[in-house]
């Protein structure tokens, strides 16, 4: 039997916000998209930046320097883990896996999860710039 509402994974607003000039009314987000919205906005955030929720999001810009062997990747996946278990309770975090791009300074973040009550399974990439405002030799 298939679920048809899917209601409860809710509707939200775009990010970055975007309204429409024509009706004045802001880009909405609803069920999966607006889960897969919330994962990114969760790593994009660092703990204390919002007020009202200091606990709120994934505090990775501590590491944006850090040297990408394997214990500071295998942190930074905890890291992520903790906070998407911590901050999206509509979603099973299954599996995380990084992939360093060294030649590139970015560290590409895997996430595999699945979405609770609709057992409907997903993938994210985040990636994490590694040397953000460097000159890397190409």
């Amino acid at each position: 039997m298939a679920i048809t509402d899917r209601s409860f994974l809710g509707t939200g607003w775009s990010f970055p916000p975007t309204f429409r000039r024509d009706n004045t009314t802001v880009d909405m987000l609803v069920n999966e998209a607006d889960v897969y919205s919330s994962i990114g906005i969760i790593l994009s955030t660092i703990n204390g930046e919002r007020v009202m929720l200091p606990t709120f999001g994934c505090n990775l810009q501590p590491h944006v320097f850090d040297q990408m062997d394997t214990p500071s990747i295998a942190m930074i996946e905890k890291i992520v883990k903790d906070a998407l278990i911590y901050n999206e309770p509509r979603i099973i975090v299954e599996e995380i896996t990084s992939t360093a791009l060294q030649n590139e300074g970015i560290l590409e973040i895997n996430v595999k999860y699945k979405i609770i009550t609709t057992n409907t399974r997903y993938n994210y990439v985040y990636p994490f710039y590694i040397k953000e405002a460097t000159n890397i030799a190409t």
